[in-house]
């Protein structure tokens, strides 16, 4: 699960839309039941950030955001499982990009608040070079193993720091077609990419020390954002309450317009971490599974559209603990009414406000179809 949800704006974390707590939460503090040694519960207060502190509310952490680090040449992601969905085996990893954000927790760091002592700060601009460093240590090949790979390091190197939230989306690039060796059509290049603005790979990994000397990931999240999709028949919204304040007509078939961001949780966290392919789940299957989806179902409302897509996403990887969405209503508005289905539409752009839907789904409601 997220610690918090970010939007993704065209390959970069735009860190500063945070107004909503994307935790799933119903507020911003949680509490945990902790047992403590004489047997009894204790409580624990847990921050939206996921920082923690069993004496008072405090919110304490800092960190590094906006960090951009590309690697050429990484290992290719092989041996995925491939689903009806989908044409997605695999990424080569040619040219692989992440924007990445990242977040230290530990009590040692409380007399840099209060008392301005620094002597055990890690200057934020050593993480930077200390994530550009690990990227080139990093032999696997999915964003979610060098998130692991990388908080790792930072608990091994700094042994003040006590647990770290590292989140990061992917800088998706695009292949260009050149003309093949052999005169006959189009191949893709080897050599040229475009930067891509369509969605791209949401992760994040929280790790902290498990008492032995080791590491453990505690909380993790994978996700696919800024799915736009257009669907111009086949979706409807009818039956919806009706009063004097509505003035939205009824459409027994409209063209939709949506943005989707997509999150999913392992019911074993190292599962995302690639180094079983079977097991992991690709944002790029995800995103394909959303389109058609999309595609097959006459949905008769947003709602009805997403638990669809939800309940292919479970069906197709039962390792996964939850799905979550958030979907937001760009849909278009007709200008002038249509005679049929088929006939051609004039729409225009919505005005402000747009609707938004918020969701989470897990395996119990496929026993509910």
């Amino acid at each position: 699960m997220l610690g918090e949800w970010y939007y993704a704006t065209r390959g970069t974390i735009d860190w500063t839309e945070t107004t909503r707590d994307r935790n799933r939460k119903p507020t911003n503090k949680y509490r945990n039941a902790t047992e403590t040694q004489d047997g009894k519960s204790d409580t624990m207060t847990t921050d939206k950030y996921g920082s923690s502190n069993s004496e008072d509310e405090r919110t304490m952490n800092y960190g590094k955001e906006k960090i951009a680090v590309y690697r050429t040449y990484g290992t290719p992601l092989e041996g995925v499982r491939t689903i009806p969905e989908s044409p997605f085996d695999g990424r080569d990893n040619t040219l692989f990009g992440l924007d990445v954000r990242v977040q230290l927790e530990g009590d040692e760091f409380l007399p840099s608040f209060r008392d301005g002592d620094n002597s055990k700060v890690v200057a934020t601009d050593t993480m930077k070079n200390f994530v550009h460093h690990q990227l080139e240590e990093y032999d696997g090949a999915t964003p979610e193993g060098f998130l692991h790979f990388a908080g790792s390091r930072f608990l091994e190197q700094y042994s003040q720091i006590e647990a770290v939230r590292m989140t990061a989306n992917e800088v998706p690039f695009d292949e260009r077609l050149v003309p093949s060796d052999d005169g006959d059509g189009f191949e893709p290049s080897e050599l040229v990419y475009r930067v891509s603005d369509d969605e791209s790979t949401f992760s994040e990994v929280y790790v902290e020390e498990n008492g032995d000397g080791g590491t453990v990931i505690s909380d993790q999240t994978s996700g696919v954002t800024e799915l736009e999709l257009v669907k111009v028949k086949g979706s409807s919204f009818t039956d919806y309450v009706q009063d004097e304040y509505t003035t939205l007509p009824e459409r027994e078939d409209r063209t939709l317009y949506i943005t989707l961001d997509i999150f999913w949780d392992y019911e074993d966290s190292h599962d995302s971490l690639g180094e079983e392919p079977e097991r992991y789940v690709a944002a790029e299957q995800v995103r394909d599974i959303a389109q058609v989806v999309f595609h097959e179902v006459n949905s008769n409302s947003i709602q009805d559209l997403i638990y669809q897509i939800g309940l292919r996403v479970l069906e197709r990887f039962p390792q996964l603990e939850s799905v979550t969405f958030e979907a937001n209503n760009r849909t278009w508005l007709q200008v002038s009414e249509e005679d049929g289905a088929d006939s051609p539409r004039v729409l225009k752009e919505p005005p402000r406000p747009t609707g938004y839907q918020q969701f989470q789904m897990d395996s119990s409601d496929l026993g509910n179809e």
